[in-house]
């Protein structure tokens, strides 16, 4: 399909920029850059504002995001399009909101090699790690549920793990990132940010490939291949195969994990306006020695622990085990008036095995035996998840009053069954033994009969429509709203609700670099926190309002945005300390009254010249209750995210970056020896990073990578208790692509 911008000058991911923030990215740049490259930044601006804005111009997009050039995602950190937000096929200054996309490049660069690696890396995204296998991802203050995986909405909960920050990013396309709420998209209006992770898909006539393996610190080995072609002469019927095998240690002691993936999919031409997508994807993840929570934090004489990196408190006998397999469709028509509809199915089965050891109390300095109030607690828990999704839409141009206008309607449907058993033993202070001289060899409990934790059913059926309306030349307006009805029954919550969530925006081409937004939906989140009786909590809802400014530069090669953002909720769940779920290892919530964060957003994004590619993000936000408590304060109120890539102009061959990612300090509320409550800070820090790569010849390149090189340290799990991030490591691949 095509639509007009009044002045737009480009397409492309991006954001926008006002002179004192831009002054302020300069700066950063200008740490890892030369002056003259600076210079060149300066010009390349220049010379896109001094372009002719005196006649409209037409953008073009292909209704189908994902058959657009390859250069787009391939070399670049920018697309030309998304359907973040709006499920309306936008370029980024025409979306209200803020967006973030990580594109294939990007993720190569920096080697991420998860979603989990991939998102702490998005700007105002941050990561509460609390545990060797759990990771939960928070923004604007609020904890992220919302995964969609090529635009269906999959929720993931925060008190087990199935995999999804695990899930390897080698079979995605790239990774689109909306923060504030997202209702129209998702259905459930989550006030943090939606993840919606794009596949890769059978779009290659010609046979090509990829072939990567990689080596790096603790014997960290991995094998990639990526291959695809044509399945017929005609190149009507297409496959790719992404599969990857690692295996690896850690810096932590006796921990081991091996990871298997397969992902297969077919595209078939049905006819010359008609694609048919079939696939499949499987991942199996198996860890020994799991970590479960963090050490503990004080001796029972007030004192803290001080640990080496490496200290495991967990048992030789302990595992983790996750296997998710996922089988999904879509059909896609384009008609020659540039309408497109698309169904999308998919069904997932994810079920985890996990044997875990977490040891609670305060030890004495000298002898290391817990106090009386003691214990560990040996947990062994099996969890099932399945679920099925259908989204199907319409989407195309329309003309009104002799000016066009687009338009998208849908309906879905998904139902997600949870079931989750466990069986557990209490071991005493004796059972422990010496803490200080803890090497994990304890004796396996006997198990008691498994028992039932919970067993619930959740779904939701929506309808939903989205209007982006041309009123003028420089100015469009969406409008949209999403009928949810949404039920979860079972052992834990008899709930059925029905809700409307609007949506309206505002975009304003102030010229042909600059445009002006602001935005409006309201939140609807039901929860999967628990209180301390294992009843869930009610559904999170409030409003989410942005305004901004969003700019983009040569033709789209560069975008940045600066947004300001409030957030007013009600019945947001926070965790209470030292409070379980019905005497489980789940951490019980309580509902929080008025909480509001509000903040601002800025990114820059893109080819800044024709040999340096950069990212630099910074966030701020204060996020508080109606009482003035802080929500969530073990998450960063500010952050700074930069990294870059230069290709040498006296050496083709070699590309070289890095970059750094800053938070403030950060502090938890935990109960002390002496039964007061006391904050514990996790001061402010930097980790650096570093690439190089050297193209040998059209076929094969080598890179290198430094992750963490002045070897920060820091607690990993700001709400629990003591966990280390990964020292300095390094690793090296070779990639081989025809």
């Amino acid at each position: 399909m095509s639509f007009t911008r009044g002045n737009a000058e480009s397409e492309g991911s991006g954001a926008s920029q006002s002179s004192k923030n831009s002054r302020l990215a300069v700066s950063v740049v200008a740490l890892m850059v030369s002056n003259a490259l600076l210079c060149s930044v300066s010009q390349a601006a220049e010379s896109s504002e001094n372009k002719s804005a005196s006649s409209e111009q037409t953008l073009t997009v292909t209704a189908d995001e994902a058959v657009a050039p390859a250069t787009s995602t391939e070399q670049s950190y920018t697309v030309p399009a998304t359907r973040a937000g709006t499920k309306l096929n936008l370029t980024q200054r025409d979306i209200p909101q803020s967006v973030s996309t990580l594109t294939q490049q990007r993720i190569k660069d920096q080697n991420l090699q998860n979603i989990g690696d991939a998102l702490a890396n998005v700007t105002g995204i941050s990561a509460s790690q609390n545990d060797s296998e759990r990771v939960d991802f928070y923004s604007r203050g609020f904890y992220i549920n919302n995964y969609t995986y090529d635009d269906i909405p999959s929720t993931q909960t925060g008190a087990w793990n199935f995999g999804e920050t695990d899930s390897d990013s080698a079979i995605y396309e790239r990774i689109d990132v909306v923060r504030g709420s997202t209702g129209l998209m998702t259905g459930t209006g989550n006030p943090g940010a939606a993840i919606n992770l794009i596949r890769k898909k059978a779009d290659s006539k010609t046979f090509t490939g990829n072939l990567s393996t990689s080596y790096g610190s603790w014997d960290n080995q991995r094998y990639v291949a990526d291959l695809s072609g044509p399945l017929n002469d005609a190149g009507s019927l297409r496959g790719r195969v992404v599969t990857g095998y690692q295996d690896q240690d850690s810096w932590v002691d006796r921990y081991h994990k091996r990871k298997k993936f397969l992902y297969a999919t077919v595209a078939a031409d049905l006819t010359d306006t008609t694609t048919l997508d079939l696939g499949y994807d499987y991942q199996s993840r198996n860890t020994d020695s799991p970590t479960w929570g963090g050490l503990p934090t004080w001796y029972s004489n007030g004192s803290k622990i001080h640990y080496d990196r490496s200290d495991n408190p967990s048992a030789d006998w302990t595992h983790y085990n996750i296997l998710s397999r996922k089988v999904f469709a879509n059909l896609t028509t384009n008609f020659d008036n540039g309408w497109q509809t698309r169904i999308n199915g998919t069904h997932s089965e994810s079920d985890f095995d996990s044997k875990l050891l977490y040891v609670d109390g305060y030890p004495d300095q000298q002898t290391g035996i817990l106090n009386s109030a003691g214990y560990g607690y040996a947990g062994w828990y099996k969890g099932v998840r399945t679920q099925t999704a259908v989204d199907a839409y319409a989407t195309g141009p329309f003309e009104l009053a002799g000016r066009q206008h687009q338009l998208v309607v849908g309906v879905d449907y998904s139902r997600q069954r949870n079931k989750y058993i466990y069986s557990s033993d209490i071991l005493s202070p004796a059972q422990v033994g010496n803490w200080n001289e803890w090497s994990g060899n304890i004796d396996e409990p006997q198990w008691p009969a498994w028992a039932l934790s919970s067993e619930d059913t959740i779904r939701q059926k929506s309808a939903y429509t989205a209007a982006r309306f041309s009123l003028a030349d420089p100015l469009s307006l969406i409008l949209g709203a999403r009928y949810t009805r949404y039920s979860a029954n079972g052992t834990s919550s008899d709930m059925d609700k029905n809700n409307i969530t609007p949506y309206g925006g505002l975009v304003y081409d102030i010229n042909e670099t600059y445009s002006a937004f602001a935005s409006y939906t309201s939140i609807f989140q039901p929860q999967t926190y628990r209180d301390q009786q294992g009843s869930y909590l009610k559904p999170v809802t409030g409003k989410d309002y942005e305004t901004g400014i969003k700019g983009d530069w040569n033709d789209g090669q560069i975008t940045s945005s600066l947004s300001v953002f409030r957030i007013e909720q009600e019945n947001l769940g926070q965790i209470q300390n030292a409070t379980y779920v019905n005497n489980s290892s789940e951490n019980a919530y309580k509902s929080s009254k008025g909480v509001v964060s509000r903040g601002v957003d800025f990114e820059i994004n893109g080819a800044v010249t024709e040999n340096l590619k950069m990212t630099f993000g910074a966030t701020r936000y204060v996020a508080k209750d109606a009482s003035g408590d802080r929500s969530n304060p073990y998450m960063p109120q500010t952050s700074l995210k930069l990294f870059t890539s230069y290709n040498l102009p006296v050496l083709r061959e070699l590309t070289v970056g890095g970059g750094i990612n800053w938070q403030n300090r950060t502090y938890k509320e935990a109960i002390n020896p002496s039964g007061v409550t006391e904050r514990v800070y996790q001061g402010s820090y930097p980790i650096a990073n570093l690439f190089a790569r050297y193209q040998v010849n059209k076929n094969l390149s080598v890179q290198g990578n430094v992750k963490n090189i002045f070897d920060r340290e820091y607690n990993t799990d700001p709400s629990g208790g003591v966990a280390f991030n990964e020292p300095r490591n390094y690793s090296v691949s070779l990639n081989y692509n025809f």
